[in-house]
């Protein structure tokens, strides 16, 4: 059944942009969309206890940093609903903490539900998870308004990975952006890289961009740089998993040398994210996990072999962009541009 809907008014029971629903809770299951089925199938995932949730962060069935920290929220609530033990409190939180290592926003949800649990069980931990989804709602929202505040003028862009709907509540945080500016008729075109591993710009980016009806062309990772250089785009927006105190953003793997391109053609290089995205603690990039991945995800696509059986692969997911190849720092308070450590945690909630 597709679970595609036009008009779906934004609640914390749904992520919605373009007619995309990622996550939606119906009071007893976590309904996700599985994006490993994406762009071909449009699956549901009914989701009932905190395991199965990790399940699906792990696997990709659920990504984007803000959304992972979403459904890790619930993924708490629901286990408690089951059994409202503290060890199944403490069960929850070491799986869902340990689904996947660099993105923040999964630790920094798991630990408030967890908190509000201690004090309240399960209907504070399912009060604290349902004011997490609003939150990142109301970010997303005021991300695109920034987003595209700080990109007047510029007309064409390039994207990398996925940060629409599919990867944050509401609209997304890059690519939320950028149906900011195409809402405004600004936008002429996007550039979406493929973006390994996963292909996650390829079939996930693209699908959204048609779902919005926002023009754009996909290209391989590798002509990204090339066509920067030859002036194809005004600008390079991007989303985070994780910010660094002093600026250092941890992104799709990738990133960084989109960002040395941009610094060398003398354009914006913008990052989108919600300051719960910012890790106070991680002091730079330095100290940030790169989760590598199965180098199986390299050696096929599709589960067909592209190189001889046993090739040694490396396969890193992220990597680290140094603030200062940042031009502007995104989030839902605001912009700060040449992001620096007192600019960076001054975002942060007093």
């Amino acid at each position: 059944m597709s679970i595609l809907r036009a008009g779906i008014e934004n609640t914390a029971g749904a992520s919605v942009a373009g007619g995309v629903v990622a996550l939606r809770f119906d009071g007893e299951t976590l309904w996700a969309l599985d994006q490993r089925r994406l762009p071909f199938e449009e699956v549901e995932l009914p989701l009932c206890r905190a395991s199965e949730v990790a399940e699906a962060i792990r696997g990709l069935s659920i990504r984007g940093a803000p959304l992972i920290g979403v459904a890790a929220a619930y993924g708490i609530a629901l286990e408690l609903i089951h059994d409202p033990s503290p060890e199944s409190l403490e069960r929850a939180t070491t799986i869902l903490r340990a689904a996947r290592p660099t993105a923040v926003n999964l630790a920094w949800a798991v630990d408030r539900v967890h908190a509000a649990a201690v004090d309240g069980g399960a209907a504070a931990a399912l009060a604290q998870a349902r004011a997490i989804h609003e939150s990142e709602l109301a970010a997303s929202a005021a991300m695109a308004t920034a987003g595209a505040d700080a990109l007047a003028g510029v007309t064409r862009v390039m994207t990398h990975c996925n940060t629409g709907a599919l990867a944050a509540p509401g609209a997304g945080t890059a690519l939320g952006v950028i149906a900011e500016l195409a809402r405004r008729d600004q936008l002429e075109y996007v550039l979406a890289t493929e973006t390994r591993p996963l292909l996650q710009g390829a079939r996930l980016t693209a699908y959204e961009l048609s779902k919005l009806g926002i023009a754009h062309e996909l290209i391989v990772d590798s002509a990204a740089a090339g066509l920067i250089a030859g002036g194809a785009v005004g600008a390079v927006i991007v989303g985070c998993d994780r910010v660094a105190a002093n600026g250092d953003v941890a992104n799709k793997v990738g990133t960084y040398g989109l960002a040395l391109a941009a610094r060398a053609a003398g354009i914006e290089f913008i990052v989108a994210g919600p300051t719960s995205t910012i890790d106070p603690a991680c002091a730079s990039g330095s100290e940030i996990v790169i989760e590598e991945r199965d180098p199986g995800e390299v050696r096929q696509a599709h589960g067909q072999l592209l190189t001889l059986p046993g090739t040694a692969c490396r396969n890193p997911a992220f990597d680290v962009t140094p603030a200062e190849l940042v031009t502007g720092l995104v989030t839902e308070r605001g912009v700060v541009r040449a992001p620096t450590r007192e600019s960076v945690l001054a975002l942060l909630p007093g």
